[in-house]
């Protein structure tokens, strides 16, 4: 049961701020050329994604359930922490945060300055952009989704919570009109990266063979011991970026 929530939870989360970021570029270019041609784009990459996890998902049914949670584990594992990276050094003042309003004036710039071009009575440009940029974020969600699911035998609940979050940002964004900047995106990806790191490391763990004290309960103290291990780096960096300014260096 603690797995389970925690593997919709991760999926949910991860998918939310993919898609945030997949819906920017989207506003982007629909407000400024208009909504046939990327709402086609982002019809063409949905039924790619939908392709992958059709095609991918049953074949790892097929692979030993021990090698599969080390394979994936170990790739979870590295996916976390470069989550959990960025997410540190934002906090700590070392890295800008992701400012998604910003991001929407880039993106509508870019649109309006681009030539006109129509292919197939489509807008080109407005059908590539929304096509890839759905595509390129989703397929993170797509190989977060498969990745929980398979290694735990249970897809569904993964592909639930991504759904989950995909239908809410939608309704979010046709709501608000435009991008999501209130979002709290550093904090959401913090603990995405803090529940791929603890899912990598339990599993990776389980697929060589080590059995962990109180089973799936165990997840809570994985996850738990990373998120000190990180909040303690973050408190660290801070101190050291403000004695770097006090001292007149550059931060």
């Amino acid at each position: 049961m603690t797995s389970t929530v925690l593997l919709v939870l991760g999926s949910f989360l991860a998918s939310a701020v993919e898609m945030v970021e997949a819906l920017t570029i989207v506003l982007g270019v629909g407000v400024v050329r208009g909504w046939r041609s990327p709402l086609i784009g982002v019809a063409a990459a949905t039924a790619v994604l939908l392709a992958l996890i059709a095609a991918i998902g049953p074949a790892l049914g097929n692979v030993p359930i021990d090698t599969l949670r080390l394979v994936v584990g170990s790739l979870l594992l590295v996916f976390g922490l470069q989550w959990l990276r960025k997410a540190i050094l934002r906090s700590s003042g070392f890295k800008a945060l992701h400012d998604e309003d910003e991001a929407f004036r880039e993106e509508r710039e870019r649109a309006a300055a681009a030539g006109e071009d129509r292919r197939a009575g489509l807008d080109w440009y407005s059908f590539t952009v929304a096509f890839k940029g759905v595509l390129l974020e989703g397929l993170e969600v797509v190989f977060i989704v498969i990745s929980f699911g398979a290694a735990q035998d249970r897809l569904a609940p993964a592909v639930v919570g991504a759904m989950a979050a995909v239908v809410l940002v939608v309704l979010a964004g046709l709501l608000v009109r435009g991008p999501l900047e209130r979002v709290p995106e550093n904090t959401i990806k913090f603990t995405v990266g803090l529940l791929l790191t603890g899912f990598g490391c339990f599993w990776a763990a389980e697929g060589v063979g080590a059995e962990w004290p109180g089973d799936e309960l165990s997840l809570l103290g994985v996850v738990a011991f990373f998120a000190l291990v990180s909040l303690g780096l973050v408190r660290a960096l801070r101190r050291r970026r403000l004695a770097t300014v006090a001292a007149g260096a550059p931060a």
